[in-house]
């Protein structure tokens, strides 16, 4: 903290500087001028929060200097120190904001209440500042996730129709005459697995980048965001019938082609009714873009087609025994060619979806789980019925940088598949749970990265609804509990050991957001990261 003395007479600024206790107050730089002026130019150099003036000075005097500190620096507290027992003095200090009027020759314990109570003041101020601008920074952080809820409202029929399109209206620009609008849907999980292993620890960043390029060219024909309920999808709405949606997308990609070295690929509907019709519009982009044909180049903005039924796709079910049996064997030349097989078969296919890969997927844990609970039986007589539905995009897609199938890929998938149905087989028969363990063991490796369940998922070739059952059953707690755990243990260590601030220690640790890190530390060991280190240090 900072002061400022301003007198025209030395010996006054030499007695002021000897009687304040600088120390007790937190001051640790003084300042001094000779006049009104000299002042004004201190204060705009050096920003010093205690201005300690004179009342009679050259140049600028002190009525003239606290008018200025009122109108140019309003945080800075003035004290008055006079030898002027004047009435209108008194009144323009305390119009213009002075903390206290003291009368010279200064008494040392009336000088150092005056600059107590100034101090004060301005560390008072300063704690509504801060609580201002946290405030107004939580306000701006809310803001795009409120619009994202209501918009992923907007569009999933859940309702909320006049504020969303109020919010269009008012910050978007959406004219008041656009009755029709359409859909273009963008999905993360659509990108290949070389770029999306790129952003592993910040999956929310190349969200951001896609969002932040999507709006910077729709800039009144459309707005893009987040679909809260849809991991990974992005969402653009427009509404201009001037300019085809093509020619802006065609100049999306180029930013992100630019930015990333990637194009995307987009589902689009046709224009619906607006805002009754956002439900069916965003179904119509999102069937669109999830029954792409992976085998065909070229187009990256694919059409609904309203008339275009999803065609069978052979099932694995039909393989059931041929899969078992390769995978109990354990043996890598014949899960390799039950593989094969199946491949060849699918490479018989006029076309292969996206949607395609996600049912197989579903597909492979339905089969799985028949075969933990010991049902292989069942499932081959199953093998028309219909397998429980999950969402998209719950493993990662076979798929180059083009964002088109690739074999190579998808072989290796369907194989680490097949050697992790071997292991569980394996586990079962000798009721060991190393999978588990193994699994455990990768949490405690990665728990500085965003490690989710769906990422876990795919990395051991495993269901989600498998690893977080089994989980559960061999420690007791949940992983995310578990994680959490692994990530409030290690930040204990650094809280007791290492002088890092606690929103250094947070993202060490995992979290990206002090005030979650904080609210997760209280949960766990009952105080917050700032409380448990002064225990620590109180203690040592």
């Amino acid at each position: 903290m900072k002061a400022l003395i301003v007198d025209d007479e030395k010996h006054v600024r030499d007695a002021i500087r000897l009687l304040s206790d600088w120390e007790g107050n937190g001051i640790t730089e003084v300042l001094e001028a000779s006049d009104g002026e000299a002042a004004a130019e201190a204060i705009r150099e050096h920003a010093p929060q205690i201005v300690m003036t004179d009342m009679k000075m050259p140049r600028k005097d002190g009525v003239q200097l606290l008018t200025w500190i009122r109108d140019n620096a309003p945080e800075c507290k003035a004290l008055v120190i006079s030898g002027y027992d004047d009435f209108e003095l008194i009144r323009h200090t305390i119009r213009s904001g002075g903390v206290d009027y003291i009368l010279k020759p200064v008494e040392p314990e009336a000088l150092n209440e005056a600059l107590a109570r100034a101090v004060n003041a301005w560390r008072s101020d300063e704690e509504k500042r801060a609580a201002q601008i946290r405030q107004s920074i939580e306000v701006n952080e809310m803001k795009p996730h409120y619009a994202d809820k209501l918009l992923s409202e907007l569009v999933a029929g859940h309702g909320g129709t006049e504020r969303a399109v109020g919010l269009l209206r008012g910050q978007a620009g959406m004219p008041e005459t656009a009755g029709e609008a359409q859909v273009g849907l963008i999905s993360l999980e659509q990108l290949d697995a070389g770029l999306l292993g790129k952003f592993q620890r910040d999956r929310q960043l190349l969200a951001f980048m896609v969002l932040n390029i999507c709006n910077e060219l729709l800039k009144n024909k459309g707005t893009a965001f987040q679909h809260l309920n849809r991991y990974g999808e992005i969402v653009l709405l427009y509404w201009d019938r001037q300019m085809p949606f093509r020619a802006v997308f065609d100049r999306i990609n180029e930013g992100f082609e630019l930015a990333l070295r990637r194009r995307l690929h987009a589902g689009l509907s046709g224009f619906l009714p607006f805002p009754d019709g956002a439900g069916k519009a965003y179904k119509e982009a999102r069937a669109a873009l999830w029954r792409r044909n992976l085998l065909e180049s070229g187009e990256r903005l694919h059409a609904a087609d309203a008339g275009e039924q999803p065609a069978r796709f052979p099932r694995l079910s039909g393989r059931a025994d041929k899969l078992r049996l390769a995978a109990l064997g354990g043996k890598d030349e014949q899960m390799a060619a039950a593989a094969d097989e199946w491949l060849e078969e699918m490479k018989q296919q006029p076309s292969v979806t996206p949607e395609n890969i996600a049912e197989w997927n579903d597909e492979w844990d339905w089969l799985q789980k028949q075969w933990e609970d010991g049902n292989e039986g069942r499932a081959a007589e199953a093998a028309n019925d219909e397998t429980p539905e999950t969402e998209n995009g719950a493993y990662p897609l076979p798929l180059d940088s083009e964002g088109l199938l690739s074999w190579p890929l998808w072989r290796e998938m369907m194989l680490g598949r097949l050697k992790a149905a071997s292991r569980l087989l394996a586990a079962l028969h000798t009721k060991d749970n190393h999978i588990i363990h193994d699994i455990a063991r990768y949490v405690e490796a990665h728990y500085r990265e965003e490690v989710s369940l769906q990422d876990i998922a795919s990395h051991f070739f495993l269901s989600r609804e498998y690893i977080s059952r089994k989980f559960k059953q061999e420690f007791g707690v949940t992983m995310s509990d578990f994680l959490s755990r692994i990530r409030i243990d290690k930040a204990k260590v650094l809280l007791r050991n290492t002088p890092l601030r606690i929103s250094q220690i947070a993202e060490s640790v995992g979290y990206r957001d002090e005030n979650y890190f904080s609210k997760v530390f209280k949960k766990q060991e009952g105080v917050r990261p700032g409380e448990y280190r002064k225990q620590f240090s109180g203690e040592g």
